[in-house]
Formats: structure tokens, C-alpha cells, sequence
């Protein structure tokens, strides 16, 4: 059973770590530059000056293009564990990550069949 004193080393540590970030923070705020310029607010970024608006209208393609390279990044993450234990998993293993890998592989190719991969339409 735990009992509340267990949990103590890790109550003083996040103690620790929150009056680590309110005085390290309240220091910086102290002792650092208090100079309102328009120069200094202005936005920079890698040096070069900014020009025009940033609201510009994106393409939709490109959203679609990052939401399925993360779908598909993920998909990777969840073969590690079987790696790892393909052994230990024997055939039933290699049935789930067959039929993993299929479910994926149907939606990609439905993906590719309505269009989602081509940025010249």
C-alpha cells in the first residue's frame, strides 16, 4: 500500500520545479531591458524585414499534405513495439500488424484515388 509520505520526494520536486520557473522568470523581468521601442516590437524573422500581410489565403492541398504525412508518421511509430517483440507475438502478431498495415494501405490508396496527392489541379 502507499501511503501519503510516498508521495512526498515527488511533491517536493515539482515544489522545486514551479519555484525554479516563477524565480527565474521574475529575475528576467527584473533585471532585463524595459525598452519599448517601435524598432523593437516590430516582427523580425532570420533577418529578413517582413513584407506585407501574413493572412494570405493557403491551399487546402497543403493542410491535406501535413495531416496525412502525420497519419502516415504515426503509422510507423506502432511498428516499433512489434519490432521489438515479434518473436514473443508469433503468428497472431503478424496478423494484427498484416491487417494494421491494410487498413493503412486502403486508406492511402483511397486517398490517392480522389486526388489528395496531386497539387497541379
Amino acid at each position: 500500500m502507499n501511503t501519503p509520505n510516498d508521495y512526498l520526494p515527488i511533491l517536493i520536486q515539482i515544489g522545486v520545479a514551479v519555484g525554479f520557473v516563477v524565480l527565474t522568470l521574475g529575475v528576467s523581468h527584473l533585471l532585463g531591458p524595459n525598452r519599448k521601442t517601435a524598432k523593437r516590437e516590430d516582427n523580425f524573422e532570420c533577418g529578413i524585414e517582413n513584407q506585407g500581410n501574413a493572412r494570405f489565403p493557403v491551399s487546402v492541398k497543403y493542410f491535406l499534405s501535413a495531416i496525412l504525412f502525420v497519419l502516415f508518421d504515426v503509422e510507423v511509430i506502432f511498428f516499433y513495439p512489434y519490432a521489438v517483440n515479434f518473436k514473443e507475438m508469433g503468428w497472431s502478431g503478424f496478423g494484427a500488424v498484416v491487417a494494421f498495415v491494410g487498413f493503412f494501405l486502403m486508406g492511402f490508396i483511397y486517398v490517392w484515388k480522389r486526388g489528395a496527392l496531386e497539387w497541379e489541379k
